[in-house]
């Protein structure tokens, strides 16, 4: 079964767990991935990887070097990726749980965070705490890209991410429309979190992942 089949199938299955009919475009993908390095021992953590077309561009950047982890919620398309990826770690789980698991394999500092996961994954009781979570694990040099479609950037729930953004990261820049993809998609770029890997988080934050727990 191609990818874009099998990405098809599991969104109309689940369509708040896949958000897309189809995966993401090689023109967003380029952009999400900007930011893993080309040089050194990166550390870079993929969150929502689907069928892995983020999953094959930073694999393609890292040419070998570093880690690569990628957390992915649905099992079917967590086994897709074990067999595609064999030298991607493939970590069949929630984001909401990215500290544990990647404390569990000896990760405390994330050198970039790329996510494909739908802004649905950020409500509810447990998702207001991710984006916490996310700059808790980056270094103080860290960056975490996150995609979202255009046609919802202004839409209360977006808006609400993107304060959440704001109030986790000091610099957050929204790059520009991806037509290409469908549907229409930018990409979110957030540097220097305000709570970076190995300091405590904020009394705020901790009380926020305690009632998500």
């Amino acid at each position: 079964m191609s990818g874009t089949v099998l990405f098809a199938r599991e969104f109309l299955r689940s369509p708040l767990r896949t958000a897309s009919l189809i995966p993401s475009s090689a023109r967003l993908v380029e952009r999400l991935v900007a930011t893993v390095p080309e040089r050194g021992e990166p550390v870079v953590v993929e969150l929502g990887p689907g069928t892995g077309p983020a999953t094959e561009a930073i694999q393609r950047k890292l040419a070998g070097r570093g880690r690569h982890i990628a957390v992915e919620l649905n099992e079917t398309l967590a086994t897709h990726l074990v067999q595609r990826f064999p030298r991607t770690e493939i970590v069949t789980g929630s984001a909401w749980d990215l500290p544990n698991i990647l404390a569990d394999r000896g990760v405390y500092t994330a050198d970039v965070v790329v996510s494909s996961l739908p802004w649905s994954a950020f409500a509810g009781p447990h998702g207001h705490t991710l984006v916490p979570k996310i700059a808790s694990v980056l270094s103080e040099s860290g960056v975490y890209t996150q995609f979202a479609y255009t046609f919802a950037r202004w839409a209360p729930p977006s808006r609400h991410r993107h304060a959440q953004l704001r109030q986790s990261f000091e610099e957050v820049v929204a790059g520009r429309t991806v037509y290409r993809n469908l549907p229409p998609a930018l990409v979110y770029s957030a540097r220097r979190p305000r709570v970076p890997a190995g300091q405590p988080l904020s009394p705020a934050v901790r009380a926020m992942n305690l009632m998500a727990s």
